[in-house]
């Protein structure tokens, strides 16, 4: 697992499709010439001439669908609001049934849709545009060449409204600007608002200057009570924070030298106690809206969440919470030299495990793989925690254990 410095993510550029590509080809079949709205009226497909379309594959039955189309919702009245009706949305339901379908598609969203009932029309886009997971979001652009970006789901996370048109221009330029902002970085402009220069603390004071960090190594924890694997977790994390703290004392150096603060995605302020309260490390306040940028600055897609911010201020790596799974204590400072150094280290102990192993949590024997073949990134049916690097395998199955996980099968003499 190499680390990347960079938080800009290159997006796929907008794809060419030919010049014959029309929307009443995409959305109609043999019987239908019209699109249905969410109160049953049937919309001409020709209507949509001239507009960007976004083409969005989604279900009712799974959980992430149900958290973008939230967001997408958001970002497609405020475009309407500010833009006028040069964009809409056309739903292609991978629901179970027609139930599903109307719960889904007429409480929940309020752009188009393909009937249900048509699955051969479905099919062809989802075989047109090689749609590999939901949820997906496929922007079309109405010009000449037929153009198709496939990452919309990816922009309205990382840009919501400011995405609009969609364009390559567009992106370039938000690129652009996202880049130019990491490159200011610091951790005063990340953590400081015109309200308050501190963060919360368990001491007497309750507060501890922003400046009074600079300089230091600084995680990001982004958490919430709620969360259920932060649960498993937060306690894995507290133990190898006071280790780093305690091995920093030990080679001579200041224990303050790292250090990590709360940012909460809690419901309200007794959650936020509630966590805080558990947590041996500094806090932003919980009704901060410093809390909700960094989650958008840092895109943070799920919970539990560490950003490793190095002295510099700059962002050392997006994957803290991984390398704490993998290396723990040893994984400090974080940065993509010491990464290289524990990946060889885990090579050369790689030399000195059993090929093959049994494991006391699965029927089938595992084989040991290395990151070339088969062993990362994964998610270890033992802990549940990201892996990479080394691995036991069931090549039968799939079954997939970190190499420290493996528990091995006691065999008892029938002497």
């Amino acid at each position: 697992m190499k680390q990347q410095l960079s938080l800009i993510n290159t997006t796929s550029p907008v794809k060419t499709v030919g010049n014959n590509l029309k929307y009443s080809s995409l959305f109609s079949s043999d019987h239908r010439d019209y699109l249905l709205s969410p109160t049953g009226a049937k919309i001409k497909i020709s209507d949509l001439e001239g507009k960007i379309v976004g083409i969005y594959f989604s279900a009712n039955w799974y959980p992430q669908c149900q958290t973008f189309t939230k967001l997408l919702v958001k970002v497609y009245e405020h475009i309407k609001a500010k833009y006028g009706s040069n964009f809409e949305i056309v739903f292609v339901s991978s629901d179970e049934d027609l139930n599903a379908f109307n719960e889904y598609y007429q409480l929940h969203m309020p752009w188009l849709a393909i009937p249900f009932s048509d699955l051969e029309t479905k099919k062809a886009l989802n075989k047109m545009f090689d749609v590999e997971g939901i949820p997906c979001l496929i922007i079309l652009q109405p010009n000449d060449n037929a153009s198709v970006l496939h990452d919309g789901v990816e922009l309205i996370y990382r840009y919501g409204v400011e995405a609009y048109p969609f364009s390559n221009e567009r992106l370039d330029e938000l690129l652009k600007q996202e880049k130019e902002k990491h490159e200011r970085q610091t951790l005063s402009i990340l953590l400081t608002n015109q309200d308050r220069d501190f963060v919360l603390t368990h001491s007497a004071s309750k507060q501890v200057s922003i400046s009074s960090l600079i300089g230091k190594t600084i995680g990001l924890y982004f958490s919430a009570q709620w969360c259920l694997p932060s649960h498993k977790f937060t306690p894995k994390l507290i133990s190898i924070y006071q280790k780093i703290k305690q091995k920093l004392i030990q080679q001579d150096f200041n224990e303050e030298n790292f250090e990590i603060i709360y940012v909460s995605s809690d419901h309200n302020e007794k959650e936020f106690e509630s966590s805080f309260n558990s947590m041996p490390w500094l806090a932003l306040p919980f009704r901060d809206p410093t809390n909700k940028d960094l989650t958008k600055y840092f895109d943070i897609r799920g919970i539990p969440s560490l950003i490793i911010l190095g002295p510099d201020g700059k962002t050392v790596t997006k994957n803290g919470r991984s390398l704490i799974n993998l290396y723990e204590e040893e994984a400090y400072p974080f940065t993509m030299a010491r990464v290289e150094t524990l990946e060889n280290q885990m090579d050369e102990d790689a030399k000195n495990l059993p090929s093959m192993e049994l494991h006391s949590g699965h029927h089938h024997e595992l084989s040991l793989v290395s990151q070339g073949n088969g062993g990362g990134p994964f998610i270890c049916c033992d802990c549940d925690e990201q892996g990479s690097g080394w691995a036991y395998q069931c090549i039968d199955c799939g079954y997939e254990v970190h190499t420290k996980c493996v528990r091995p099968v006691i065999r008892v003499s029938s002497a």
